[in-house]
């Protein structure tokens, strides 16, 4: 066997051995693939490494962390990192100045004619996973300039800077080169993209070669006009803020947001003008439960973040240490815990702009955890979970208890009983989005799950943006979820989820991963895996986990598998035979960790601990 399929198991090992031993674990050598990053004035991490470099480049110039992050977002979106400019950003923010945690809204909406008639009329079951008629609004660069305006301290210009040096051109890496190769049928039937991703069109490889200088001539030009609206407003004796809301304007309601729709339309697209000009980023309140004391914050229920916390609600009832991690009682428990969180996901969660209202209070209530934990048989998995009835916790009478009766059977694609994890089925699970952490010395922390527009996206017209695909996330029939049925100006229920905890009233860990519906089932093992095994924090990023695909996927054909579940090669037979007769349906990756970037801050000594998975692309610097 060769060395490198012992590290995991090596991991494996070194975690156990940390239970016993937490007292003294952190003056020891860190057993780690990737070293953890140490910092005292900053923490940039992101998906891609030249991205983090940006994040460092605007720290180095004065900005801070609402800066460096915004700075990151512009990259990423321009180097593809599984998201564009046309895509939706979600974001937690913790100011030091008011000590709260800020909740930021940066989805776009479905525009205008798409209706479940709409599709249903097409023949469609679901709204379609990649083309014109997937895209909502563009959320990125609202989300973006929204966050800089209220929260950064520098300018458009400058936070921009490094993103339109990429777009001017830069050496493309392996993964996403290939990635065009590897969908380019589906990029030729949109001019506009096979225009910007396949330079050498005719030849046997049409997309760009690993390390050649990629150009985007138009995404340049679309940086330059946001750009010059700013710099035009200051000359005007605008202040910054107001400077940053021109250019805003200006893509939402100028030549920029007229192209979009023409470039949309043309190819077969539903979004106006209008659509664009009446979307706004929305700055909320974001839900919080706490574990063992800990404030853990998520995004609201147009998310699937609120899930992790109804979890960690039901896990609160069992004693994880003493399971032992990974053992096949933890590995058990998780799963079924995970299950009953996200059945409740796939019923209830949806935009709560729009009615019916979602029983959130009633979701997130402890006692209505306790219930649930109930229902855990502790010897086989239960195929059967489905959503409960949390409206009695909040006083309330369930409305669709007859939905919620027949739920699972006739409406939804139905549970692959027999099927095997294949790949296709596992990428819909795990396609797409990034993730942004940024921490400063005066205490800005900043989480990101930017995401949408990804390769092969469809580009809106000669803007060089590439559309959102996240229409699919919506259903058209109430029985499957009566909340998040896709109707005009309304959000999808999406499973985008940045994370930030605060233990004794500071920030105590920042994180976040990229990969659909696996986000909150990983985030919540890193999180388990520091606050009940005393792991570091890098620990904790490349620790093996596991994988549920008991729930509706949001993407493709919402289909789940029964009992399917991946472990980590390093998994011991005996934990393999024991949760096989439990009724799981296994298969194995050699790592099963992330990619997860989360930063812990270190009160006792004053600094950053920087965390980033061994697998991926994603990467950070600290100072």
């Amino acid at each position: 066997m060769k060395w490198t399929k012992l590290l995991p198991f090596t991991f494996l090992l070194v975690a156990i051995w940390a239970q016993t031993h937490a007292q003294s674990f952190n003056n020891l050598p860190v057993v780690t693939q990737k070293p953890p990053l140490h910092g005292k004035h900053w923490m940039a991490i992101t998906g891609k490494p030249l991205a983090a470099t940006a994040g460092a480049m605007i720290f180095t110039k004065g900005g801070n962390a609402v800066d460096a992050a915004c700075g990151m977002l512009a990259a990423t979106c321009t180097m593809w990192d599984v998201l564009s400019w046309g895509g939706e950003t979600q974001a937690l923010i913790y100011n030091p100045k008011t000590k709260k945690v800020i909740a930021i809204n940066a989805l776009g909406v479905a525009p205008t004619g798409a209706t479940a008639d709409f599709f249903k009329n097409k023949g469609m079951k679901y709204p379609p996973e990649y083309g014109p008629l997937a895209a909502v609004t563009p959320g990125t660069p609202g989300g973006l300039m929204t966050i800089l305006a209220e929260y950064g301290t520098m300018s458009l210009k400058e936070v921009l800077a490094p993103a339109m040096q990429l777009a001017e051109g830069y050496p493309i890496e392996a993964q996403t080169a290939n990635s065009i190769e590897g969908k380019k049928d589906l990029i030729k039937q949109w001019p506009y993209s096979k225009k910007v991703f396949l330079p050498h069109l005719g030849a046997k490889r049409e997309a760009p070669d690993a390390g050649e200088i990629f150009v985007q001539k138009d995404l340049l030009e679309t940086l330059k006009k946001l750009v010059n609206a700013e710099q035009q407003a200051l000359a005007k004796g605008k202040s910054r803020k107001e400077a940053i809301y021109a250019a805003n304007d200006l893509f939402y309601r100028g030549e920029i947001a007229k192209e979009i729709a023409r470039g949309c339309q043309e190819q077969g697209g539903l979004i106006t003008e209008q659509d664009l000009a009446n979307w706004k980023v929305k700055i909320e309140e974001p839900m919080m439960t706490t574990y063992k004391g800990i404030e853990v914050y998520k995004l609201q229920q147009w998310t699937q973040g609120p899930a992790m916390l109804q979890t960690l609600n039901i896990l609160e009832n069992f004693d994880l240490k003493s399971m032992g991690y990974n053992s096949t009682r933890y590995v058990h428990t998780l799963y079924q815990a995970m299950n009953l969180a996200f059945a409740d996901r796939d019923f209830y969660y949806g935009d709560p702009a729009f009615g019916p209202e979602e029983p959130m209070k009633g979701l997130l209530s402890k006692e209505y955890a306790k219930e649930r934990s109930k229902l855990i048989n502790p010897n086989m998995n239960d195929p059967k979970i489905g959503p409960g009835d949390p409206y009695p916790f909040e006083g309330k009478a369930n409305p669709y208890l007859d939905l919620l009766k027949n739920w699972g059977s006739a409406s939804l694609t139905a549970p692959k009983n027999n099927a095997t994890l294949d790949e296709k089925f596992q990428e819909s699970f795990t396609a797409g989005t990034t993730s942004v952490e940024a921490a400063d010395a005066e205490g800005w922390v900043v989480s990101m799950t930017p995401s949408g527009g990804w390769v092969p996206a469809c580009i809106a017209g000669n803007t060089g943006i590439g559309m959102s695909q996240r229409m699919q996330s919506f259903v058209l029939d109430p029985k499957e979820n009566p909340f998040n049925v896709v109707e005009p100006g309304k959000r999808p229920r999406v499973t985008l989820t940045p994370s930030l905890a605060l233990k004794n009233g500071k920030p105590f860990l920042s994180f976040a991963k990229q990969a659909g519906d696996e986000q909150d089932q990983l985030l919540l093992q890193f999180f388990l895996n520091m606050v009940e095994f005393d792991m570091t924090v890098q620990e904790s990023c490349e620790a093996p986990s596991f994988k549920t695909f008991q729930m509706y996927s949001t993407f493709g054909n919402h289909e789940r598998i029964n009992g399917g579940l991946t472990l980590n090669e390093a998994m011991p037979s005996w934990t393999r035979k024991d949760l096989g007769r439990m009724g799981y349906k296994i298969n194995y990756q050699e790592r099963t960790s992330g990619p997860i970037n989360a930063i812990y801050f270190d009160w006792e000594h004053g600094s950053f601990w920087g965390g980033s998975s061994n697998h991926g692309e994603d990467y950070g610097i600290g100072w």
